[in-house]
């Protein structure tokens, strides 16, 4: 029986469904996927219309809201939301180093994750949507970032679930490689580190010190795992959210102390170190990052860890160049490179299932182009400027090639506008939707 809360302003109603592990084999594995049904306090007797939220990552849970924060102020205005933790994450059956070493070999491993891409999710969605509303009613989704990713792939799977769909930050390149996502990446980030250094001058120096020390000698961060240079260069994962240039500058002042012998990085700033560049609460954003871009009609060759190949591309990432000729060290991104799996303690146990996840050649399509061309289902996206995550561009020419995408392009907010807008964002697609009907 589901599970039913009150928080102030709402009610939670909490449901675990069971799903196919691979829905070509629907009497096969089943796995489970939880999703918290949520309803404005006083209306959960209503007939209203549902909202499906899917969550950016890949391999992050669905919020955990208290009350009517964030975009879900607005939402519940009009919807009966449903907060779904996608396969492998939050309450829904885990797909970690705990979990996945129950499956057997690394290859087992890996074959495994192969059904945790954005086909399987939503799949799962429209498992889910049967259940709950019945065959022939229909849902809104709201796709933030993956969340968007996965959104064309329901509209290329299934769009007759889909009532209309809101995507902010979130629109992906159809025919976009990853490859080709990594090098449209690089030249954003470094546009970012030059307003970031532009905005706080005095950590030009702080960073090229903190590069120069971590060379010269093994820092260990809290966890006891090592710190690199390049693993402290993943900061520059910061630099894409609204205030993450701020939270970076203040994490880099608290760097130096001065001990026993001598200057040394304080326990202060490692453990705010730590808690940016560990994944182990979201290890598939590792595990399937390079994944959610593969499909097989664009590479027979895999992904082949795109993001470490491309990077030898753009030489202004080279921290010890920069260092020996006075440059800026530049931080990096949303990348996911293969050395990672040799630091973060719980990643390690996966190195070999990412890497026959890199060398898998035979992903299926995502987006299916054809079907999408004679799209009928009305999509309102938010199209960031600056979006260090997302490539504006790329998302621009989905619209043009998907009837019935509107687009509001703005500069107005970072990526993670959804979640730090106190609703605006969501209200403007939503002005738009009406302006339509």
């Amino acid at each position: 029986m589901p599970t039913t809360l009150r928080h102030p302003g709402t009610v939670l109603t909490d449901h675990v469904f069971p799903v196919p592990l691979d829905h070509a084999r629907p009497e096969g594995e089943q796995i489970e996927v939880f999703a918290r049904e949520v309803v404005a306090a006083g209306r959960e007797s209503e007939e209203l219309p549902w909202l499906l939220f899917l969550q950016g990552g890949p391999g992050g849970g669905s919020p955990r809201p208290v009350g009517q924060d964030s975009w879900l102020r607005v939402a519940l205005r009009h919807y009966r939301v449903l907060l779904l933790d996608q396969r492998g994450t939050g309450r829904s059956t885990p797909a970690n180093r705990q979990s996945l070493a129950l499956r057997g070999t690394a290859a087992q491993q890996a074959a495994y994750l192969t059904y945790f891409r954005a086909d399987s999710i939503v799949r799962d969605a429209e498992l889910i949507r049967r259940r709950l509303l019945g065959e022939n009613v229909r849902w809104t989704t709201l796709g933030q970032s993956f969340g968007g990713f996965c959104t064309l792939t329901y509209l290329s799977l299934a769009p007759e679930g889909v009532r209309e769909a809101f995507v902010t930050g979130g629109l992906p390149g159809l025919r976009t490689s990853a490859e080709d996502v990594y090098r449209a990446a690089y030249p954003r980030v470094a546009a970012k580190n030059a307003a970031h250094y532009a905005r706080y001058p005095q950590d030009v120096e702080t960073v090229r010190q903190i590069a120069a020390h971590l060379a010269e000698h093994q820092v260990r961060l809290p966890d006891g795992s090592p710190l690199t240079v390049e693993r402290f260069q993943c900061l520059g994962m910061l630099l894409g959210e609204g205030s993450g240039s701020h939270r970076l500058h203040y994490l880099l002042e608290s760097a130096w102390i001065r001990g026993a012998a001598g200057p040394e990085l304080s326990d202060t700033f490692l453990e705010g170190v730590r808690a940016q560049v560990s994944l182990a609460a979201r290890p598939l954003f590792a595990v399937l990052h390079e994944p959610i871009y593969a499909q097989r009609s664009l590479s027979s060759q895999g992904t082949g860890w795109a993001a470490q190949r491309v990077r030898a591309e753009f030489r202004e990432f080279d921290a010890e160049r920069a260092t020996a000729t006075g440059e800026p060290v530049l931080l990096t991104g949303e990348m996911i490179y293969p050395w990672m799996f040799g630091l973060d303690p719980a990643l390690s146990p996966l190195r070999e299932v990412a890497d026959l996840l890199a060398e898998r050649s035979d992903w299926p399509d995502l987006y299916d182009t054809e079907r999408l061309a004679g799209n009928e289902v009305p999509v309102y996206a938010a199209v960031y400027d600056g979006d260090m995550y997302v490539d504006r561009d790329h998302s621009l020419a989905t619209a043009r090639a998907v009837p019935r995408i509107r687009t509001w392009v703005t500069d107005e907010w970072e990526h993670d506008a959804l979640r730090v807008s106190d609703g605006e964002v969501l209200e403007r697609l939503l002005a738009m939707a009406r302006g339509e009907r």
